[in-house]
Order: C-alpha cells, then sequence, then structure tokens
C-alpha cells in the first residue's frame, strides 16, 4: 500500500493507524500547494480531490477520505483491535466519533489554516472550544474515545488536536485533552509515524 501524506496534515491518521496496525506500506509526500509529488508529478492525477489522506491499494484502486481509510485499514488487521466489530453497536459509536471530530473539528479548523476573515476566524473558534468541552467530558472519565482501548478514532483526534499549536489554541482549559495528547503522543506507533513526517526529532 501507498500512503500519499503531507507532514502533520489530516494524513497523519492514517499514517498512526498503518503504524499501529503493523501494515507493510510506503509513504509518498505530497506538496499540497503545487499538487505535486517528489518526483515532479502530478497528484491530481493520483487523487482528483487533490488533498490527503490517499491510499492506494495493492491492487491499484484509490482510497480517499481518512475516516473510510482508517476503518478500512483497522478492517483489513483485525488482530490489531483498533475497531469494534462492523455491525455492532460499538463500531455504530466509533463511527459517531469519526462524524464528530470531522465535521465538527476537522472542518472548524479550515477558516484558521486559510486566512479567513476574523469574524469566520471567531465563528469557527467558538465551535471549536465548545466541540472541546464535550469531548473532555469524555477524556476525563476514560483514557480513549473509545473507553480503555486505543482505536482509530483516538489516532483522528489526536492528528486534529496537534494543529492547536500552529494555530494558537490555548488549551490550559482543557487539561483532559492536554493529557490525551500527551498519552496518545508517547506510543511508540504514534513516535515513529511523527519522526517519519519530520514532526519528532
Amino acid at each position: 500500500m501507498k500512503l500519499y501524506y503531507s507532514p502533520g496534515a489530516c494524513s497523519l491518521s492514517p499514517h498512526i493507524v498503518l503504524r499501529e496496525a503493523g501494515a507493510d506500506f510506503t509513504l509518498v509526500r505530497v506538496d499540497l500547494k503545487a499538487k505535486k509529488l517528489e518526483d515532479g508529478s502530478d497528484y491530481l492525477a493520483v487523487n482528483p480531490k487533490g488533498y490527503v489522506p490517499a491510499l492506494q491499494l495493492d491492487n491499484g484502486e484509490l482510497l480517499t477520505e481518512g475516516p473510510a481509510i482508517i476503518q478500512y485499514i483497522a478492517d483489513q488487521h483485525p488482530a490489531a483491535g483498533l475497531a469494534p466489530a462492523p455491525g455492532t453497536l460499538d463500531r455504530a459509536r466509533l463511527q459517531e466519533w469519526l462524524n464528530m471530530i470531522a465535521t465538527e473539528l476537522h472542518k472548524s479548523f479550515t477558516p484558521m489554516f486559510r486566512g479567513a476573515g476574523d469574524e469566520w476566524k471567531n465563528a469557527a473558534l467558538d465551535n471549536i472550544r465548545r466541540r472541546f468541552d464535550f469531548v473532555a467530558q469524555r477524556l476525563t472519565t476514560h483514557p480513549f474515545l473509545m473507553g480503555e482501548r486505543f482505536s482509530v478514532a483516538d489516532a483522528y483526534l489526536f492528528t486534529v488536536l496537534s494543529w492547536t499549536g500552529f494555530v494558537k489554541i490555548d488549551m490550559s482549559p482543557w487539561p483532559a485533552l492536554q493529557a490525551f495528547s500527551q498519552r496518545v503522543g508517547e506510543r511508540p506507533a504514534v513516535q515513529a509515524a511523527l519522526r517519519a513526517e519530520g514532526l519528532l526529532k
């Protein structure tokens, strides 16, 4: 498999999951501004959406969208225990978290990165803070979103929380989120992913 990624972007989530799963994969770095790969070829020829992540399977098919990719990886490596079995209530709970992170947190960071006006940024920041309150409540009583065990949702949340430093969001009001980020950040697979992307020495 090939994971098309950009350092620190939302592709960090499937990168972590691939390592947690013990999957065999290669990394292909994408210049998102130029839409080019390191060899100069056109990334849009690989993924017409133009963003990461994209996972090219061994049969040549391409899978896009982070939540779909990480669930696929988990299902291909069930022994890693990264997602509950399909068709169970716990799986629906996992999807509940993934959808919330994708739509309420991930997308709320878009105006923070794209030089939006203050009004749009402030509205996005208000939404982020409300969602942080909600997630922190869960992580005050559980080490991970699904309870006692790390799942693909935690890889996604960790990735989104890592952006708070770039956009200068003070995380001191949410000690549970700070503790979560530290806890997940200490996992060997997470550290390996961060090093591979040049985000950790």
